[in-house]
């Protein structure tokens, strides 16, 4: 069985190819010219230059292939031009999608986000069925990653898409090149970039369990369904404190109250796009952290067979790769090595 792979030099996507790997398949990658390729480099994987918005590239990639998982994205929370977000996001899932069924892919998963399903009032954890509109979703992110998703439900059920859809939590582990935003945490809190905190929560996935839960999903998935792939719901309080256990540093104990942050938001907004810099602090960044986005993973667990480690593993595993790459000012404790 030959896989075709996008996001494979990613986070998520790199696990999810060398699980893959593992199992046996052929797996082709679509890489895009100029990209880190370090996350793949090494391993026995077919590469199709390619990029989600060239249709032409896509149906040379997908041909002859069985498989897809379709794991790339534009993850990023300030976004400056947004054009070029939806580009990827939405209409480069739509290119892929039109490729896939007119290869006579088999079966695809498509990798959509938590960042699109509703929240309980209560902020007790969410299932797939919490009802949320477009109209719920808090910057462009969210935004694309909801109508892409939109895009392959559609295609499902009037084209007959052989897709089943996963939507990742905060995945968190080795391999986070960029790093992503909640990596960014992860990396700030080490290096001594965090003084504060503000009251908010994740549900923290060991990347490589969501790895699996894509392959669970493609072998025992109902087709249209969607499956939340999490692990343990953490206030960012917690999170801190754990990396701090992790990494024998103080845990910043001062929370800040959403409403302060929100005048240097705009500043620092400002700021970026005078400079053309990116920044870490956006307006919407501090709209999403009011709500807690905790889950549940009982579906998975129930229908897939999906299982999570702690979010301490996760944390853990993702401090000593960060250490061993060279992200941090300073050598952490060796207390990681024996965990």
């Amino acid at each position: 069985m030959t896989v075709l792979i996008t996001g494979a030099t990613g986070f998520v996507g790199s696990a999810v190819a060398r699980l893959l790997l593992a199992e046996g398949r052929e797996v082709r990658a679509l890489v895009r010219p100029g990209s880190n390729s370090g996350n793949i480099d090494g391993l026995d994987i077919e590469r199709a230059s390619g990029d989600l918005t060239d249709s032409a590239s896509l149906k040379a990639a997908v041909k002859g292939c069985d498989a897809l998982y379709h794991v790339a994205a534009d993850y990023r929370l300030w976004i400056p031009r947004p054009k070029e977000i939806y580009d990827i996001n939405v209409e480069g899932t739509r290119n892929l999608m039109r490729a896939a069924g007119e290869a006579g892919v088999v079966r695809i998963v498509y990798t959509s986000s938590v960042a699109v399903l509703g929240l309980n009032k209560d902020a007790t954890p969410a299932g797939e069925d919490v009802p949320v509109g477009l109209a719920d979703m808090t910057g462009h992110y969210k935004r694309s990653k909801y109508l892409a998703e939109e895009v392959v439900r559609e295609m499902i059920s009037k084209n007959g898409l052989a897709a089943v859809i996963v939507n990742p939590s905060t995945p968190i582990g080795a391999r986070d090149i960029k790093p992503t935003p909640s990596g960014r945490i992860i990396v700030d809190f080490v290096n001594g970039r965090m003084p504060a905190y503000v009251d908010t929560g994740l549900n923290l996935v060991h990347v490589d369990d969501c790895a699996r839960g894509h392959l669970l999903a493609f072998e025992h998935g109902k087709l249209g369904e969607r499956y939340i792939l999490g692990g343990e719901n953490l206030s960012l309080r917690d999170i801190l404190l754990t990396l701090g256990r992790i990494t024998a540093r103080p845990a910043p104990g001062l929370r800040l109250p959403n409403r302060l942050l929100v005048p240097f938001a705009y500043t620092a907004e400002g700021w970026a796009r005078l400079t053309g810099t990116e920044t870490r602090l956006t307006v919407d960044s501090l709209k999403m952290a009011r709500k807690r986005m905790f889950f549940s993973s009982d579906k998975a667990e129930r229908e897939l067979g999906f299982s999570s480690r702690s979010a301490e593993q996760a944390l853990s595993d993702a401090v000593r790769w960060f250490a061993e790459n060279g992200y941090f000012k300073s050598p952490v404790s060796s207390a990681i090595q024996s965990r």
